[in-house]
């Protein structure tokens, strides 16, 4: 029998306990499990090449600061743009069509990049790309949200955040390794031969959808998401707890290091090895010890209740040290990342706390608020500092003003969540 079990009251209609429409051996899961992480990672690392690309590309085609800063927000137009319609495509369909048929846009995508001339070409291609990998991670959670019992689901869902470190991490030293050897437009064509290989594992390897009986009569539309007020309770957290985290993981610990703490490019692109190596070890941990946990008791609700203001203290500690311990920077903000993973698991809350027939309109409304999350803040976190160093603030002063307001706005945030959840009904 597999545990349908939702911590936020009155969201689910069906009964406690469901027959599951599909039996897995060991074996079967851990099949399942590797062909979509491996979608995932390739979808991380295409998503975090451009900053190694960066010197390359600016070299090679003349592109200014400006220039790669839009090459960046290609793929994640590409992957926001796909979010609403993909929830749907998922709970109909499942991950195995869904995914086969967006990753041959990713493969378009990586060869398009390779034979680009002119920055218009790079940018479609980047398009294409973050279209054709945005349902790697919320098809995986789709089905193991379908396919998976509670307990496999949440260390399943926290491995699949481990495999998305492992990607961002190939991204830094070895893609800077390959381009040297290869070049980027070689190393392009080598990822598109790559994900048809996964493709191939997708085929083989995940099983057919089998669509979740829908009970009573209310229509399984994206109106049943938006409209629960229990879905409203960790918007907030997804956009500034879970955005902010990544806002200062793939762009702002770097600054703050060079601009902070007075470390050189080398020393900080060292630093940020560290914070992603280290995020990836919390994230493996969180796959053992979170079903343990909750077969105590300690539920992922409570995780994130209680673990979250870990964080805001983390980001406290940043601020108020400022440039004084520049050699202590790099282990607060590997505090701040590793403590804000409480707030990564709010994903297998959404995922677990509604019916499985709505799981992928749930799972891609919630990844498209916290990505709207890490487009807004990375670019307000930029807009504040330059806006106080206008009225007279020195650059350091302005850094550690921004990121102040960002862990209020996270602390808000979590007294939402928790306030929220002290009014429900029992």
């Amino acid at each position: 029998m597999a545990l349908y079990w939702s911590p936020w009251p009155g969201v689910n209609a069906s009964p406690t306990v469901k027959t599951p429409l599909l039996t897995m051996t060991p074996t079967r899961m851990a099949t399942v499990f590797l062909a979509l992480a491996l979608a995932h990672f390739f979808s991380t690392l295409i998503r975090a090449m451009p900053a190694t690309l960066a010197p390359t590309l600016s070299s090679e085609l003349g592109l200014q600061a400006q220039d790669l800063g839009l090459l960046g927000s290609g793929y994640f137009l590409g992957f926001a743009l796909m979010q609403i319609p993909l929830g749907a495509w998922l709970d109909r369909h499942g991950p195995r069509t869904v995914l086969l048929m967006l990753l041959m846009l990713a493969v378009l995508g990586c060869v398009g990049f390779s034979v680009a001339d002119s920055f218009q070409d790079l940018w479609l291609a980047r398009v294409l790309c973050g279209a054709g990998v945005s349902a790697c991670l919320m098809g995986a959670l789709t089905g193991y949200r379908n396919w998976f019992d509670t307990h496999d689901q949440l260390r399943a869902n926290a491995w699949m955040l481990m495999i998305g470190s492992v990607g961002m991490l190939c991204a830094t030293l070895p893609v800077q390794w390959l381009v040297s050897t290869w070049g980027w437009r070689q190393l392009s064509q080598a990822i598109a031969l790559c994900l048809l290989l996964v493709m191939a594992c997708i085929y083989f390897c995940l099983p057919p959808w089998t669509r979740r009986p829908v009970h009573g009569h209310a229509p399984p539309g994206y109106s049943r998401v938006w409209s629960n007020r229990q879905f409203w309770r960790v918007v907030p957290l997804g956009f500034f707890g879970f955005g902010g985290l990544m806002a200062v993981q793939t762009l702002w610990a770097a600054p703050w290091m060079v601009q902070v703490g007075g470390w050189s490019a080398a020393e900080s692109a060292t630093g940020l090895f560290s914070i992603n190596l280290s995020m990836l070890l919390c994230f493996w941990i969180w796959g053992w010890i979170t079903p343990e946990l909750h077969r105590y008791g300690i539920t992922v609700e409570k995780l994130v209740t209680w673990g979250s203001p870990t964080s805001h203290i983390a980001m406290a500690w940043l601020v108020l040290q400022g440039p004084t311990t520049p050699s202590w920077i790099p282990l607060m903000l590997t505090l701040f990342c590793v403590c804000s993973t409480f707030v990564s698991l709010t994903q297998s809350l959404v995922g677990l706390s509604f019916p499985a027939h709505l799981a992928g309109r749930a799972l891609s409304s919630y990844n498209l608020v916290i990505f709207s999350g890490v487009f807004t803040l990375q670019w307000a976190i930029g807009y504040s500092i330059d806006a106080l160093q206008g009225q007279g603030l020195s650059l350091v002063v302005a850094y550690q003003w921004t990121f102040g307001l960002l862990c209020c706005c996270s602390l808000l945030a979590w007294l939402f969540f928790a306030v929220f959840a002290a009014r429900e009904p029992a």
